[in-house]
């Protein structure tokens, strides 16, 4: 008797297994023969311990269910055997099977923004730094709001909850601490209701349910549907509930809300797992987009958010039991893989979904009938774990997802560059190779080993040699070349890339597999790194070797690009067509240069993981080391891209503490030359006057006059279009002093250079090269990893 035929009679219910009508199966045994009855065990054993009174439980595999009901579906005032085609208050499933999925439907349609501030939709949502809270920290549980409304001084009604929850004061800043949150997903639900211009069930039930199928879910269920509805527990005057939500709030606000109400069937639910493995759409109706369905399901919260959280769903939290995690966190043995996602629900209810396996289990239990002392959360764990077991020809611990594991529960939770995804993979992708390192003191993991260090002590890798670029292996040198060395550590040669060679030679390269390059760029062209890895990109691939890149964040974010981007030759501050801020990070550019100079280069990139092109380096939890000598702070950085453009010109602050923070020559009125620049306007930016003197690079030892660099919205800012503002305003203050050529050592760019000569605005010679920015916003989407 195969899984697609058993009708198995056990106590308490009907246990069956046959495919849904529109699928195919494609595992001939998706489940161990003896699934049903393993899976009813752990039923029984919690029934038995009376952590619940009855269960319907329905496991799906590639479209082959398992689905049964277990025990009673009421012991008070009467016993009723469960039956699976109980209703069951869904609680918290609400929020991912009704608020999340209408959010997103209203972003596809381009009514909601989720980076757009809450007040947007609702403008009472406003004042101190409920301003700050968007869509996204709605949806992802770390708005900063606490988790419910309080329910003295006595309210009720919509309205009220509305208003209070609005009048919340925060518990934290928005997007510093995961708080599961009722009150997020109560303003979500208003937001729908505003936003659609429909009530949030009937929203639902004309988007969502009926298009899918679900006949059997919905708010406020109608009295013929009482009989099949299991009953949760007395409320404060005794009455039993049944088919009246439990959850106090959402009973309060009348039975309808965006993060409690719903009713629904495992059958139901069934539908809409199918449609989440789907990408969005069943049985040839498509409810949500494919892209939205993966945005949903990967990582969403701040990397220096110890838990990891979807667009409404759950990830890798304390909320993950169903994955097979233990209620005191451990880990054991067959669990669903990272890159699974579900959810779970106050009264006894849980969806977990595994896209690698196309599996999904539901369990639907009133865990607090008949006197609210039911416990699901051991269940949870058991039923996700026998699960897996049971699932054939499946490994989840050799699932590749885009989620690592972390490598402890105390982790301090940060972005993880390319090193630190290597390491959790124990490096496994250098295994069996002979390695050369590209690598400075920034190559380095989050807890400050040195990728050196790491390599060299990791098993099955053999590091054979080191490359170091401008400044050295350590960082420390400030030269115009440097020699090959040793290092002392580990007794490998150093083989300099900023000396007599700047590319690896055929001897240097003779014995190696691959090549493996970390070094932390800034995000700017002319930084010479990334020309060392554009060098080594192309020597590796003439020699036929592997190119590995552990990829590291943009300190400036990967939004926005600025500056011209056809330098009028290649050079080593130019090394490829890129505007002066590329906001790309170096695994992105060795997919550009590979493309666009048709490498035969064999690439990986070992991408990072929790960086979006919205975060900067401040808000990725990882320690600042300088990657060069004057490169100081996430300050400096961020205006290097344009006042680096005049280092050759005047004096931009090496040789004192604030490089590329101060600009300054001898000749210059500092007075004069602060009010002119502040008279620009230039956004996000104000001029003070200074004076220093440098004690390196040009004019040292000479007293300057000048500017400090005030940055005041470094998201308004544009360093490059400050760099050709102060180039143009010296121009036409000093033309005899001011040295015009020389920037052009950096700039490479006669047009930009004949501009400023002739006395034009710097906003008509920044217009001039937006032509061929906008042609490399698209030239570069074919390179992006984020």
């Amino acid at each position: 008797m195969t899984l697609r035929t058993a009708l198995l009679l056990l106590p308490g219910g009907l246990l069956c297994a046959v495919p849904p009508l529109g699928w195919s199966q494609s595992h001939s045994a998706p489940f161990l023969p003896d699934t049903a009855e393993v899976l009813e065990k752990v039923i029984a054993e919690a029934r038995q311990h009376g952590d619940i009174p009855g269960a319907v439980v329905w496991v799906e595999r590639d479209g082959s269910p398992i689905h049964f009901a277990s025990g009673n579906r009421a012991t008070v005032p009467a016993t009723e055997a469960m039956t699976e085609d109980t209703v069951f208050d869904a609680a918290s499933l609400t929020k991912v099977l009704v608020t999340t999925p209408s959010v997103m439907q209203l972003v596809e349609a381009g009514k909601l923004s989720l980076s757009a501030p809450i007040k947007t939709y609702l403008p009472e949502f406003s004042g101190g730094q409920r301003e700050a809270i968007t869509l996204t920290h709605l949806l992802t549980h770390v708005s900063g709001l606490p988790p419910g409304i309080p329910k003295e001084p006595a309210w009720t009604g919509t309205t009220a909850a509305i208003s209070r929850a609005c009048s919340l004061p925060l518990d934290d800043a928005p997007g510093t601490i995961f708080r599961y949150s009722d009150v997020n997903f109560i303003l979500l639900g208003e937001i729908v209701h505003r936003v659609s211009g429909e009530t949030l069930d009937a929203y639902a039930r004309g988007h969502l349910f009926r298009p899918l199928g679900m006949d059997s879910t919905t708010y406020l269920p109608p009295a013929d549907w009482r009989p099949r509805i299991a009953p949760t527990e007395g409320d404060d005057s005794g009455r039993m509930l049944r088919g009246e939500v439990h959850d106090p709030t959402a009973r309060r606000m009348g039975g309808v809300a965006g993060h409690a109400g719903l009713f629904t069937t495992a059958a139901d639910m069934a539908r809409f797992a199918r449609m989440m493995l789907q990408e969005g759409q069943l049985e040839g109706k498509r409810v949500l987009n494919p892209e939205t369905v993966r945005l949903m399901t990967r990582v969403q919260t701040p990397p220096t958010v110890l838990a990891r959280r979807g667009l409404g769903w759950d990830l890798d939290s304390g909320f993950s039991r169903p994955r097979g995690i233990a209620r005191d966190r451990s880990v054991p043995k067959g669990l669903f893989p990272l890159g699974s996602y579900g959810h779970t629900g106050f009264t006894g209810t849980s969806l977990w979904i595994d896209p690698s396996s196309k599996a999904f289990v539901i369990l639907l239990s009133s865990r607090l009938h008949p006197d609210g002392k039911g416990d699901a959360r051991d269940l949870y764990a058991a039923l996700g774990r026998t699960a897996v077991k049971q699932l054939t020809d499946y490994d989840p611990a050799t699932v590749q997802t885009a989620m690592s594991a972390r490598l402890s529960k105390d982790e301090v939770p940060t972005v993880w560059n390319g090193i630190d995804v290597l390491r959790r993979t124990q490096f496994a992708a250098l295994k069996g190779l002979r390695i050369g390192l590209i690598t400075n003191h920034t190559g380095q993991d989050a807890e400050r080993n040195a990728t050196i260090d790491l390599l060299a002590n990791a098993s099955e890798v053999n590091l054979r040699a080191l490359f170091s670029p401008e400044h050295g292996i350590r960082g420390q040198f400030d030269q115009a070349s440097i020699r090959d060395d040793k290092d002392p550590k580990t007794g490998l040669p150093i083989h300099s890339l900023y000396g007599e060679r700047k590319s690896p030679s055929e001897a240097q390269m003779a014995d190696l597999d691959a090549r493996v390059f970390d070094i932390q760029d800034i995000g700017c062209r002319f930084y010479t790194y990334i020309s060392t890895m554009r060098n080594c990109l192309e020597a590796a691939g003439k020699a036929g070797k592997k190119f590995i890149v552990l990829d590291r964040v943009n300190p400036l974010g990967g939004l926005s690009v600025e500056g011209p981007s056809q330098p009028k030759e290649e050079t080593f501050v130019g090394c490829h067509p890129l505007p002066l801020r590329h906001g790309m990070t170096v695994g992105e550019l060795a997919n550009l240069m590979k493309s666009e100079r048709h490498l035969p280069t064999d690439l990986t990139v070992i991408r990072c993981e929790g960086w979006r092109r919205d975060l900067w380096f401040d808000a990725t939890g990882l320690p600042w080391s300088n990657p060069s000598p004057n490169m100081r702070s996430l300050t400096a950085a961020t205006l290097y891209p344009g006042i680096g453009l005049l280092e050759f010109s005047v004096s931009v602050g090496r040789g004192t503490d604030r490089p590329f923070e101060v600009v300054g020559t001898p000749y210059v009125d500092d007075l004069r030359l602060s009010h002119e620049m502040n008279a620009l306007g230039l956004p996000g930016i104000r001029f003070l006057p200074v004076r220093f003197t440098p004690k390196a690079s040009i004019f040292s030892g000479e007293p300057c006059r000048g500017v400090e660099l005030l940055i005041t919205d470094r998201l308004a800012l544009r360093p490059v279009d400050v760099g050709i503002a102060l180039a143009a305003t010296l121009q036409r203050l000093h033309p005899k002093q001011f040295k015009l050529k020389e920037m052009n050592t950096l700039l490479l760019d006669d047009q930009v250079l004949r501009g400023i000569q002739e006395g034009l605005p710097w906003k008509e010679i920044v217009a001039g090269w937006e032509k061929d920015l906008a042609a490399f916003r698209i030239r570069r989407e074919k390179a992006l990893l984020y």
